[in-house]
């Protein structure tokens, strides 16, 4: 029980970060529900959240290989991980989302067709891979100790996070409408950079706390 509570927070957290950003799949999502309606956008991003659940299981799947590796070198993981998580925080923090309109120009003419480009349009960046391994790392997301069974609820969680934020985005969008414009969602993406980059100074602090404490 201990290990589902260890795990259900930090697999949730990680499926929304990993969907936040508001690069071509975001547009593509936001284009869609003022269009169509919140339908299209909603299996838009159900296709990005399948994507970022293949490129999660890649990186568990890489990770659970190297479990004794990353239990004796924990500490310098997660400071890896933590500058990883701020360079793509601050990467986002300057980054314009009008440059992804002309990338998220798809039509599509049922759920299936937006499913699958939400799909395709995320997993054609296999850049996001570095992100998650510095999310994993930073959350210490797997322990020695979990068994599959831990493993299917962390993924769960993920995906569980990650189709929580399409559902809250395509939900504000569709009630909001017009009112969406490029300043809001820089505004998202300085929120959500300046957030990465915050967590990611946390850790960072009290990793080398802890280096200092146990040198």
């Amino acid at each position: 029980m201990n290990e589902i509570l260890y795990i259900l927070p930090r697999g949730i957290v990680i499926g929304l970060l990993i969907s936040a950003p508001m690069g071509p799949v975001g547009m593509l999502v936001i284009q869609r529900t003022l269009g169509k309606g919140r339908l299209p956008g909603l299996f838009t991003g159900l296709g990005a959240s399948l994507s970022d659940l293949v490129y999660c299981l890649l990186t568990g799947f890489c990770m659970s290989f190297m479990t004794d590796f990353l239990d004796r070198n924990q500490l310098a993981i997660q400071i890896v991980g933590s500058v990883v998580i701020a360079a793509f925080g601050y990467y986002l923090l300057r980054k314009n989302p009008t440059r992804a309109l002309k990338a998220a120009e798809v039509k599509a003419t049922d759920y299936w067709s937006d499913f699958v480009t939400g799909f395709l349009l995320t997993v054609s960046n296999p850049l996001i891979l570095f992100f998650i391994i510095g999310l994993f790392a930073r959350f210490s997301f797997f322990l020695p100790e979990f068994t599959h069974y831990h493993y299917i609820v962390a993924y769960l969680c993920i995906i569980g996070g990650a189709v929580l934020w399409w559902w809250l985005v395509t939900m504000l969008v569709n009630r909001l409408g017009k009112r969406i414009n490029v300043r809001a969602l820089r505004l998202i993406n300085a929120i959500i950079g300046l957030l990465l980059m915050t967590m990611a100074a946390i850790g960072l602090g009290l990793a080398l706390y802890d280096i200092l404490l146990n040198p």
